[in-house]
């Protein structure tokens, strides 16, 4: 049983040994911590902003509806008649 447990731990410390260190290895936690959150942050405005843009674009098209004429939307929706 001890003989399958070193052979594991030398495979995973040859893998650690192998692994290319990454950014996060060399920073310290609270550096880490702070991108990350900084990260979210960043996140979180790119949303915000998509949506304010995604509802200016509503309000736009929106208003462009409420000033057409009678004759484009007539023109644009046809002649079908809802009353019978």
């Amino acid at each position: 049983m001890s003989v399958k447990r070193r052979k594991g731990n030398r495979q995973q410390v040859a893998k650690k040994e192998n692994a290319t260190p990454t950014l996060s290895d060399s920073l310290d936690d609270d550096v880490l911590a702070k991108l990350k959150s900084v990260k979210t942050d960043l996140t979180n405005v790119k949303r915000e902003n998509e949506e304010k843009r995604q509802e200016k674009l509503r309000l736009e098209r929106k208003e462009r509806e409420k000033n057409k004429s009678f004759e484009e939307l007539l023109n644009e929706y046809g002649d079908v008649g809802t009353k019978y």
